[in-house]
């Protein structure tokens, strides 16, 4: 059995490592530089560090728990903080009392942990797919081509189904319906160099606005920046009215709002997450598609059965599942 894992984010490299385990030949192909998805961390040239994706995580399901404890006991991931403090009322979910996580080195490191044991290929796009008699058929941009027996797609949901239009992959209705209802909210994140230590309150966490600015962090107090560094995240409703604005427009507004808590600013940079949190996401954790000569195509990511670090990670454990017969998914389909 051979897989093809489309998306190096968690929900994806969650999925390779449980097919992995199992025996299973699988590639991860993703189109950016590197692994992770939204675990990212930016490297400067002054030893400065940003984790300016996910910035924490927490643990509530005995499985994730599990797959955590590896994480700890090879000293990539450890609790930041118990909380943290607040300037306004918290958003839904922000009173929760679990840990917050997060990678000792850097988000991404957690990324390169997961990858490590199979064969990841990065900056390839791929165009389309074709199920054929002997295997899936998945051709990049650049005309090399990947086969597999099933292919596992973690993409944003937007994405996915550009993908299945182009490749004239016919969905039955009902997945399509739901998979057309899964909706994103954007982030506009400003990654900022200090000349001197943030004044972040302690432990180095702030939860804001909600509006313009949701969330400080003070990446030298987390850990991870050996040199005085700030993560903006800018709230949703801010983010999505000023997504396609001017790069020094938005940092200007951000900065000026963030003001009491960065000191000297030596520079600033803008990073879009256009697909950031999932705010309506498909009911399940994962979702399947049977084309033509009964290949296999699975859908995951952290739209599907709820957001957060811990449901990408889910996702992509329900799809390697699915496809390992542990676990039954919702439709199946031979068009």
């Amino acid at each position: 059995m051979s897989v093809l894992v489309l998306g190096g984010g968690l929900s994806g490299l969650s999925a390779a490592k449980h097919l992995h385990a199992a025996g299973v030949e699988v590639t991860v192909v993703d189109k950016g530089r590197g692994i992770g998805g939204r675990l990212a961390t930016r490297r400067g040239d002054d030893d400065r560090r940003f984790d300016h994706g996910a910035q924490y995580f927490t643990v509530r399901s005995p499985e994730f728990a599990a797959e955590v404890e590896t994480w700890k006991h090879a000293g990539i991931a450890a609790i930041w903080a118990d909380d943290f403090p607040a300037v306004a009322a918290r958003a839904p979910g922000r009173n929760e009392t679990y840990p917050r996580w997060c990678g000792t080195e850097g988000m991404a490191g957690i990324g390169k942990f997961l990858a490590k044991d199979y064969r990841v290929v990065s900056n390839t796009m791929i165009e389309t797919l074709t199920a054929t008699e002997q295997s899936w058929i998945a051709e990049a941009e650049d005309g090399r081509t990947f086969t597999a027996d099933d292919v596992v797609v973690t993409f944003p949901v937007p994405q996915m189904l550009s993908l299945v239009d182009v490749s004239r992959i016919k969905l039955e209705s009902d997945l399509r319906k739901k998979l057309e209802a899964v909706r994103y909210a954007p982030c506009l994140a400003v990654l900022v160099s200090l000349a001197e230590p943030a004044k972040v309150p302690k432990p180095g966490g702030l939860f804001c606005g909600p509006e313009p600015i949701a969330w400080i962090a003070d990446q030298q107090a987390k850990g991870i920046s050996g040199k005085p560094a700030a993560i903006l995240h800018a709230g949703p409703i801010f983010s999505d009215e000023h997504y396609r604005d001017a790069t020094e427009d938005v940092i200007r507004e951000l900065l000026g709002a963030a003001k009491p808590y960065l000191g000297d600013i030596e520079q600033a940079e803008l990073h879009r997450w256009k697909y950031s949190l999932p705010t309506v996401v498909y009911p399940e954790r994962t979702a399947e598609h049977v084309a033509a000569f009964g290949r296999r195509l699975l859908f995951a990511g952290d739209a599907f059965g709820g957001p957060r670090v811990e449901g990408a990670y889910l996702s992509g454990r329900a799809a390697a599942s699915a496809l390992l017969g542990l676990t039954s998914t919702g439709t199946r389909n031979g068009s």
